[in-house]
């Protein structure tokens, strides 16, 4: 853990920012980079049903367009000496975040707990418990 980057997986959400300032104490820590991911749901829906003359793929290159531009402006605000790395990736996120906790060079992630509690946690899953069951790499959860 102590050379491999730090993953702070974000959905822009202010709760996600929070868990950031801990990925950022944590890679000064260890002297270790920061690898920021955000994964756009692919939109499902079949061309000849759609009410939007838009399709899946031209929204889901939209959804990556204002995901890199909120990337953008997020590492304008970022004040720090790290090595930092953004990824944008299209798919399921328990999925992609998982793929890249578990490609080799991920020491530790740092995500955000949304915190769901009652009927809304038996019916959502819940992105960091999924990540913090199946990383190979420990996971710290921030509330």
């Amino acid at each position: 853990m102590r050379t491999r980057n730090i993953l702070w997986p974000t959905d822009f959400s202010h709760t996600a920012s929070h868990a950031l300032r801990y990925a950022i104490e944590m890679a000064n820590l260890y002297q270790v980079g920061i690898r920021i991911l955000h994964v756009v749901d692919q939109p499902l829906g079949n061309e000849n049903y759609m009410i939007l003359s838009v399709t899946p793929d031209e929204l889901a290159k939209s959804m990556e367009e204002a995901a890199a531009s909120q990337m953008h402006e997020l590492l304008g605000l970022l004040n720090t000496k790290l090595k930092i790395e953004t990824v944008i990736r299209r798919g399921d996120v328990i999925t992609e975040i998982l793929a890249e906790a578990n490609s080799g060079d991920i020491g530790m992630v740092v995500i955000a707990s949304h915190g769901r509690s009652g009927i809304s946690h038996f019916l959502n899953e819940n992105v960091a418990e999924a990540i913090t069951n199946k990383a190979e790499c420990p996971v710290l959860v921030v509330k």
